[in-house]
């Protein structure tokens, strides 16, 4: 069911974000990551707009915010009457339809590579492809390997933050249930208003946030 799989932002192959073939791991390993930690701790905001297709083939689009560290918003638009925000110590689903509210810390979550620009990659992290045109990471914790994988993919754009635009990601989650975030129109350090990472609580009447 796609919204259950938005609840945990598995995806699919991350070649498909970047529309080619894979390639393997290359010597410039560490230079990969370094320029992944660099891009991440210079960008401050982000928003796009994103879709997100579950291993079904089936797809929701929206608009996506981000504001690190640990701010994160999903928004799938009023039909869909549903959100994912990260309010910078959680990540938190919430339905409108069905008036419930999930919620898990932003650490047991994969998106955790993309929201905390101060960790140390090199930890969790390896590069899987690193040319000329291509940078893609693959990321998972040892010890809680119950949170799955992401894998993700920047494209090299010279203008941009560290030379790379992120394209999207994919996670595998533990049952290998896998769903793809493919991103479009990427603004970096545009400004972005706090009172996005808010939301009204579903078991309670009024607009949504």
């Amino acid at each position: 069911m796609l919204r259950l799989r938005a609840l945990v932002l598995a995806v699919a192959p991350v070649t498909a974000l970047v529309a080619l073939s894979p390639a393997p791991v290359v010597a410039q390993a560490s230079d990969g990551l370094t320029q992944v930690q660099s891009h991440l701790r210079s960008v401050d905001t982000m928003t796009a707009r994103f879709t997100q297709t579950d291993r079904g083939g089936r797809s929701m689009s929206g608009t996506l915010s981000l504001k690190r560290p640990g701010k994160i918003r999903f928004d799938y638009g009023r039909d869909a009457n549903m959100l994912i925000v990260g309010d910078g110590r959680a990540l938190n689903f919430i339905d409108y339809d069905v008036g419930q509210r999930q919620r898990w810390p932003i650490n047991d979550s994969p998106l955790s590579v993309l929201l905390n620009p101060g960790q140390d990659l090199s930890r969790f992290a390896r590069v899987t492809r690193n040319d000329d045109q291509v940078l893609m990471i693959e990321a998972r914790d040892p010890r809680r390997r119950e949170f799955g994988t992401i894998q993700i993919a920047f494209a090299k754009v010279s203008n941009a933050p560290a030379g790379l635009m992120l394209q999207g990601w994919n996670v595998v989650d533990a049952q290998n249930n896998l769903t793809s975030v493919r991103l479009s129109g990427q603004r970096f350090n545009v400004p972005v208003a706090d009172s996005l990472f808010t939301f009204r609580d579903p078991t309670r009447r009024g607009p949504r946030g």
